[in-house]
């Protein structure tokens, strides 16, 4: 490049162009006549902001349609209906094991309305058959309400405290001691920042003397939020009931992903509307 210019430049110059440099000579040398040591170049930091991982927002169970009915007519337009209720009624996210206040309309009531204050113990149903179950002790009585989700009766829910528990079913509570079904009726709202995780109650209740409504202790209930006292032998006696090939049955899982992933778009696009 020199020779084409017509010109000889000294060896070690460098030739500048408008936004680059090149060298002539293999290194640079320092005073000293020494090269100076060789620095890697700092390694490229990539940002790929596309690729954001989104929250994933909460999506009550009810909106899952049963395994073996995916997309059926009558689910989409349950849905709707759920779409539209939602939209007037507030229906807060709430899990088994979280403590819930529910005031209903009641006719035969002063104010024509009766509040009620327990410990979530199940969710069930799909659609707008979505129900709930609230159990508290009161004046040593075990009370248990079951709520339609979707019921027009049903004029406030309110989170007292949201927690999660270790089991998706707590109907052992009924055999459990009283103290762990006991809520205060005048129980104020537990504060709670909007992206704080949901915590999970680890506890576990000492259960009633026998009899009990079922055999919690045999494995097809795995249950862990109950702190067994039995003996060892009746202990060892329920694990003949277990069925560890079931944990192999790939025809028993249920992949809800992609339903999932569907209902909470057109969750989305309804309640933009």
């Amino acid at each position: 490049m020199a020779a084409a210019c017509g010109r000889l430049l000294p060896r070690g110059a460098a030739i500048a162009l408008p936004g680059r440099c090149f060298s002539l000579s293999g290194c640079r040398v320092s005073s000293d006549g020494k090269p100076p040591k060789f620095q890697p170049p700092p390694k490229p930091v990539i940002i790929d902001r596309k690729t954001k991982k989104e929250e994933s927002r909460f999506l009550s169970p009810e909106f899952i349609p049963p395994r073996g009915r995916k997309d059926p007519l009558k689910y989409y337009i349950e849905r709707k209906d759920m779409i539209q209720r939602r939209k007037v009624f507030n229906i807060p996210e709430f899990y088994v094991g979280s403590i819930l206040a529910v005031t209903t309309a009641n006719p035969l009531a002063g104010d024509k309305s009766s509040r009620f204050v327990g410990i979530c113990i199940q969710r069930g149903g799909t659609g707008l058959g979505a129900t709930f179950v609230l159990r508290n002790v009161i004046e040593d009585q075990g009370v248990e309400i079951c709520y339609e989700l979707y019921s027009p009766r049903i004029q406030a829910i309110e989170v007292l405290k949201l927690e999660k528990r270790l089991d998706e079913n707590l109907m052992y509570l009924r055999d459990a001691l009283p103290e762990y079904s006991t809520v205060d009726v005048n129980m104020k709202p537990v504060p709670r920042m909007e992206h704080e995780e949901i915590p999970v109650n680890k506890v576990q209740v000492r259960m009633k003397p026998k009899p009990w409504s079922k055999r919690w202790e045999r494995p097809k209930y795995n249950i862990k939020g109950i702190k067994f006292e039995l003996p060892e032998h009746k202990m060892q006696a329920a694990q003949k009931w277990s069925q560890p090939w079931l944990e192999f049955d790939m025809l028993r899982e249920y992949d809800t992903s992609k339903i999932e992933e569907k209902i909470r778009k057109e969750l989305s696009e309804e309640l933009e509307k």
